[in-house]
């Protein structure tokens, strides 16, 4: 796939508030911190279209951009970002969940996964609470270029193996850089794949 646009289109806290689901959606969520911005402005060649942040746990919204004038990318709020109030968790928790769990137009959740790490509690548990809302996802480990293959890939079996434990089957991964764009034409080809059998789906119209 060429990405020939890519475009802002809005910013939400309120699910009501999100584009009609007509087009296909794909999200893109991790742990705060993970290189979310980063990967979101590699996989569309449009630097600064998704904003970094030096402080993690910045992004508390739903941000959709227009690719192709056809599909969207949609950047939700990293989780498990300490500072962040009790009241303010439980509210991005259960606006994120919402989303996750009753967006029509959603075809896969993509879960971001630093790949200098051992598997994370707090990864883990959401790549489970996914598959108990029977969700399509992948994994996308990052940070490939920030160590050496062989440790990527230690990483990335330990986290497969975690996995196991409560999955018959390890979800599809990639292993990403944003920095030589290692993964690029995978993550789209895939995206490409099922966009080709989107199909708009039944939804009752917001007032």
């Amino acid at each position: 796939m060429i990405v020939k646009s890519a475009e802002f289109i809005c910013s939400n806290t309120q699910i009501s508030k999100l584009p009609p689901p007509v087009k296909a959606e794909y999200a893109f969520i991790g742990r705060s911190n993970v290189g979310k911005s980063s990967l979101i402005n590699m996989l569309t060649a449009k630097k600064g279209l998704a904003k970094t942040s030096q402080t993690p746990g910045k992004t508390q919204l739903i941000n959709h951009f227009y690719i192709n004038e056809s599909w969207y990318i949609v950047d939700l709020p990293g989780y498990g970002y300490a500072r962040a109030s009790k009241t303010n968790k439980a509210n991005w928790s259960k606006f994120i969940h919402t989303y996750l769990d009753k967006r029509e137009s959603l075809q896969c959740v993509m879960v971001l996964i630093d790949s200098r790490l051992e598997p994370q509690k707090i990864d883990l548990e959401f790549c489970n609470w996914l598959g108990e809302k029977g969700l399509s996802f992948v994994l996308i480990f990052t940070k490939a270029d920030k160590q050496s293959s062989v440790k990527t890939d230690q990483n990335i079996a330990k986290f497969k193996k975690a996995l196991q434990v409560t999955f018959e089957e390890v979800p599809h991964y990639f292993v990403t850089s944003s920095e030589t764009q290692l993964g690029r034409e995978e993550i789209l080809a895939f995206i490409d794949t099922i966009n080709k059998d989107f199909v708009i789906p039944h939804f009752e119209p917001r007032d």
